[in-house]
């Protein structure tokens, strides 16, 4: 289930992609699928261990274009190992709220994107961010967790003051909020709680039948509960 589209972040067949924090992968998997060079940059050398495991799988699976190239980079957002004007697109997908230097991130990634070239900064969004602050300390108090709320004018201003152009802006996985607010509700340490349990079940049932009527749902809930906000700016030729 992707936070960003990749439509609206214009990617094309051969652009060259930097997914930063790639965590799991998912943005770089679709990015490779769509025909894009991926390079995914993470912290943790265990997740690109498993993003390599994953991608070898499509491969021989037959689900990347032949030849797809593509790797995986250890470093951090804050001194990118890329020269500038590396990448035609760059993904910081859930990534900011962890960084207390974001703005000297924001420079880094606009340094390696290519005049014209797009991003796309998700983050969780401010009304269902405080809910979970408020209901459970221990949701972001935490090693590694997040160390401030962003509203929209904030990832705006944060990207502008980096040299980039906001242009387009949305929310997703309403139905992801009120998960988390049960589970910080009731201790977020404690996701084997019936509610919780049978909660976290529907959503594994949407990613993996993705039913229309809890698609359109989730669609018309988004403005209003979407977990992520999602920002897309453009460095300017």
């Amino acid at each position: 289930m992707l936070t960003v589209d990749l439509a609206t972040l214009g990617l094309r067949p051969g652009d060259r992609v930097l997914d930063l924090g790639c965590g799991g992968g998912r943005h770089a998997f679709a990015a490779l699928r769509a025909g894009a060079v991926v390079v995914a940059l993470d912290r943790s050398e265990g997740a690109l261990k498993d993003v390599r495991g994953v991608v070898g799988a499509m491969s021989d699976a037959g689900e990347l274009p032949p030849g797809a190239p593509w790797g995986t980079v250890t470093g951090d957002a804050e001194h990118l190992p890329f020269p500038d004007a590396s990448f035609d697109g760059v993904i910081a997908a859930e990534v900011l709220e962890h960084i207390w230097a974001d703005r000297r991130a924001l420079t880094e990634l606009e340094r390696v994107l290519r005049p014209g070239g797009r991003i796309a900064v998700t983050v969780p969004s401010a009304f269902p961010e405080r809910l979970c602050w408020a209901l459970d300390p221990g949701y972001h108090d935490t090693p590694g967790g997040h160390v401030r709320i962003y509203r929209r004018r904030d990832v705006e201003a944060r990207l502008a003051e980096a040299g980039l152009v906001p242009y387009a802006r949305h929310r997703a996985h309403a139905l992801h909020s009120p998960y988390w607010w049960i589970r910080c509700a009731g201790g977020v340490d404690r996701p084997e709680r019936p509610l919780a349990r049978r909660y976290h079940e529907l959503l594994v049932w949407q990613i993996t039948r993705d039913p229309r009527w809890l698609a359109a749902l989730e669609r018309g809930l988004n403005p209003l509960l979407g977990k992520s906000l999602v920002v897309y700016a453009r460095k300017e030729p």
